[in-house]
């Protein structure tokens, strides 16, 4: 894809400014970093990152009923939660694979936002629109708010110093007042660190930019780019649609078995997933460790005494454990667990791996 075909994002000057440097990222153009990808993501580890992240999309289901309707299409349970919380779920196939995960925002029983990943917002707003009952709409809202991202140990400083509600309770969300707009506030993210996204009108985030930048300045932090916000996630072993997560990839096999509301009566892929559990997945996703010198990347070849076992779906230096790192669907009749050494074919080069359980790093999410 051209530079000219790309989207951009309500804060894309606001980035040239700070001296980003861009990518393609689900057909827009956003910034993959400012000062560097380790110093951003060690600032957020040990002080605060901004992120922009507005490529994201954004629906919105509307209608009596709305909220069962999502219920019944998406894996997890949305019974478990009520107005002003927010769940992480998947949008599956009827063979089990998965469309795209997302996080839903219940507004009322007859309103759910949702933020899907930027390039399967229209798969998933397909999903919902061809099933709907009469009176229950589903709307593709990609540029009606922007998405920012607080992250790290002194998150909850930068949202005060602004005016913004930070004690929220984990995965609940607040409709505030900011300027002269308002700002969806919920306590979540994609780093392990404790942080909050915001989801100002797409109109109105750029002051609230300013606000939180010169915030998150005062405590030592800075801006992330999305270079950062890929070493945090793989650190603790998130998920990555395309990656760890697919049409191809089942929630079992990625270790999201969690996120399948198993006693609902009914979601797109239910029997299918119903069936893996009970036969076993043929997959599962592990995390390896380079015991040797190297830097793991995604689509290499994970093997144990010489033959194949795997392959890795991510795979980066992390900056917290100065060591290469990566995710990997390993087969299950091989039989690999934790503690195994297994070697990841790097351009020819086996490195020695150490198979573990993420994340790799400690999370603080809570």
């Amino acid at each position: 894809m051209s530079d000219v075909a790309l989207q951009q994002g309500p804060l894309h000057d606001a980035h040239v400014a700070l001296g980003a440097t861009f990518a393609s990222f689900g057909g827009w153009s956003m910034p993959v970093s400012y000062a560097g990808t380790v110093t951003e993501h060690t600032a957020t580890r040990t002080t605060v990152g901004l992120f922009d992240v507005s490529h994201l999309g954004k629906a919105v289901v509307r209608g009596p009923g709305a909220a069962d309707h999502v219920n019944a299409v998406l894996t997890n349970d949305l019974g478990r939660i009520g107005p002003g919380r927010a769940q992480y779920t998947l949008c599956c196939t009827e063979s089990g694979g998965v469309v795209d995960d997302l996080i839903a925002y219940v507004v009322s029983a007859e309103e759910v936002f949702l933020v899907p990943n930027a390039a399967n917002t229209a798969a998933v707003v397909d999903v919902l629109a061809a099933e709907a009952p009469s009176g229950v709409t589903v709307e593709s809202l990609h540029r009606g708010r922007g998405v920012l991202a607080v992250q790290g140990p002194r998150s909850a400083a930068v949202l005060a110093a602004v005016g913004l509600p930070s004690s929220l309770a984990y995965m609940a969300f607040e409709d505030v007042p900011f300027g002269d707009g308002e700002v969806r506030v919920c306590r979540t993210g994609y780093t392990g660190e404790h942080g909050y996204e915001l989801l100002p009108q797409w109109d109105t985030a750029a002051p609230l930019w300013e606000a939180l930048l010169a915030a998150v300045r005062a405590e030592g932090g800075q801006p992330a780019g999305l270079g950062a916000r890929d070493t945090l996630r793989t650190e603790m072993g998130y998920p990555l649609h395309g990656h760890e997560l697919s049409v191809d990839i089942t929630p079992l096999e990625a270790r999201c078995g969690w996120a399948v509301g198993w006693s609902k009566p009914a979601f797109h892929g239910k029997d299918a997933l119903v069936s893996q559990k009970e036969s076993g997945a043929p997959r599962t996703l592990v995390g390896l460790r380079a015991v040797g010198r190297g830097v793991l990347r995604a689509e290499l070849a994970v093997l144990r005494d010489g033959e194949p076992v795997g392959t890795t779906t991510s795979g980066t230096f992390s900056p917290s454990l100065k060591v290469g790192i990566a995710l990997a669907l390993v087969d299950t009749a091989a039989g690999v667990a934790v503690g195994d050494a297994v070697e990841v074919d790097v351009r020819g080069r086996a490195v020695a791996c150490e198979v573990v359980r993420p994340p790799f790093v400690e999370s603080h999410v809570r």
